[in-house]
């Protein structure tokens, strides 16, 4: 088990004691930058000032606004699960959204509008102060090229889950006009395409991370987000070179696939970007600045003793579980179900969740854990060198080279993309489909690799100008989705504060 260790474990700083106080209210967009707490004469002078700037800026990302709980549900309102938990109205704002009942004062959707804001801030002002700084010009270069790809990062998950939002590249200072209007979302992918190249210049390769390093942003997360952005875009030309590039930053498939869940194998060879998280900390289990997954503890079976906490959040569908194809390993790693292989020597019951499933990926037995909920060291996937193959699969179906996308593989790490991923899943390759055919066995194939990992409902959305997320849910028996539920309601009380923004059609 880690120790704390706030100088050794990059990501969980207490630093910019100013800044960070500051911060810790940001919960607009329309904050102003504190530049009346912070004494410039002794800041932004040094590395380590500009190191632990860039260290702060990836903390929202941690936070439940985002990873630790509501980018993952996600997968909840995608179909792929129901809440579950304790019933009642616990959880009340994922099942609106599940349910299509969103109103605008959501309490889901109020957290991702403010959960990228102090991010966005402190990646602001990283950009603003560390050019001028005089440091070491490697130190320099990965410091901005984190901000760039952190920036990035931040505004794609509002874009995609909000449409229009205020779009803010340098802090706001006194008196500047903080009621921000909403930028198109044209202008805001041009910034977060820029952001993306700029990272990708400016940022070292994985391999070059050694002991409290590992984890920072690196060129390949920068490539494979970008290739992402281009995969949502629907550039698929832009997408096949981005996902070749990253042939040569070494990269690949775990060939155990539940090594991309085990708190013991973080950041391994196929993980191009994940969210850090320590484990036992001095603050409190449901504070941002904690440094525990929540993932076991919520996603836990109920009353089952199988992890410290269980929660019972995030409970499968039958639908799902019926998705999986016969020999398919990924079930037995990702879902508990009745007659599964025992986790820490006790056989799982049915009637441990509504649905008769848990989830099971992220659940971490309590020898790791040591007895408490609020200690789960487990990291959180972002970008994995699978994701990666599967865009690639796509992006080279959809400019005409479906033969490819489906090559035959002989192993995880040689021949077409799709199989490559499916070998590793215990599953024969395929060959021979259609353009068409090959769409729907990439999509099959993204949500059954990616499950409970956030990419779902983004993938339905983004698919056939949304038509495709439409038809799914209508199939699942979600008569109230409808093409206004494909963004989030802009939360009323921003609304109610800043004049100039407008709302999302339809609500």
């Amino acid at each position: 088990m880690n120790k704390i260790n706030i100088g050794r474990k990059y990501l969980f700083p207490i630093v910019l004691v100013a800044l960070t106080l500051s911060f810790g209210a940001c919960d607009k967009f329309l904050d102003k930058a504190p530049l009346d707490s912070v004494n410039t004469d002794n800041f932004w002078r040094t590395e380590s000032d500009a190191i632990s700037a860039i260290n702060g800026a990836y903390q929202p990302l941690q936070w439940p606004k985002l990873y630790n709980l509501r980018i993952w549900t996600t997968d909840i309102w995608a179909g792929n699960s129901i809440v579950g938990a304790g019933g009642g109205t616990d959880g009340i704002e994922t099942q609106d959204i599940a349910n299509f009942v969103t109103s605008t004062d959501n309490g889901t959707a109020l957290d991702v509008w403010r959960g990228p804001a102090p991010g966005i801030l402190r990646c602001n002002l990283v950009l603003q102060n560390v050019p001028d700084m005089d440091i070491k010009e490697s130190t320099k270069s990965r410091v901005l090229g984190e901000a760039y790809f952190l920036r990035a990062s931040y505004y794609f998950i509002l874009v995609r889950l909000f449409g229009e939002v205020p779009l803010i590249t340098t802090p706001l200072n006194p008196g500047d006009d903080l009621r921000q209007p909403r930028a198109s979302k044209d202008a805001i992918y041009e910034v977060i395409k820029n952001d993306f190249t700029k990272a990708i210049d400016l940022l070292p390769s994985k391999s070059t991370y050694v002991g409290a390093d590992i984890g920072r942003a690196n060129k390949g997360a920068a490539i494979g987000m970008l290739a992402k952005v281009y995969l949502t875009l629907g550039d698929y030309q832009k997408t096949a070179e981005l996902c070749q590039q990253l042939e040569g930053e070494g990269f690949a498939l775990n060939a155990n696939y539940a090594n991309n869940f085990n708190p013991a194998t973080k950041n391994s060879m196929e993980s191009l970007f994940e969210i850090q998280y320590l484990g036992k900390t001095n603050f409190s289990f449901w504070d941002n600045e904690n440094q525990a997954s929540w993932c076991s503890a919520f996603m836990g079976p109920r009353n089952a003793d199988f992890v410290d906490g269980g929660y019972g959040w995030n409970q499968p569908t039958q639908e799902f579980v019926d998705a999986y194809e016969a020999g398919d390993l990924r079930k037995d790693i990702t879902v508990f179900y009745d007659g599964c292989p025992q986790f820490d020597s006790k056989d799982y019951s049915p009637a441990f969740s509504n649905t008769g499933y848990n989830v099971r990926k992220f659940a971490v037995d309590k020898n790791v854990t040591q007895g408490a909920y609020d200690n789960n060291p487990s990291n959180f996937p972002v970008l994995r060198y699978s994701d990666i193959l599967l865009m690639y699969a796509e992006a080279l179906n959809e400019t005409g080279r479906s033969q490819e996308a489906q090559a035959t593989a002989s192993d995880i790490n040689s021949g077409g993309p799709l199989n490559r991923v499916r070998l590793r899943a215990g599953l024969p390759n395929i060959s021979g489909f259609s353009q068409q055919e090959l769409r729907e066995k990439i999509q099959h194939e993204r949500r059954m690799e990616l499950a409970f990992e956030g990419h779902r409902w983004f993938d339905m959305v983004r698919t056939n100008n949304g038509q495709y997320a439409l038809d799914f849910l209508h199939s699942i028996g979600k008569s109230n989705a409808a093409a206004k539920h494909l963004l989030l309601p802009i939360p009323q009380k921003e609304i109610d504060a800043n004049p100039n923004l407008s709302q999302n059609p339809g609500y």
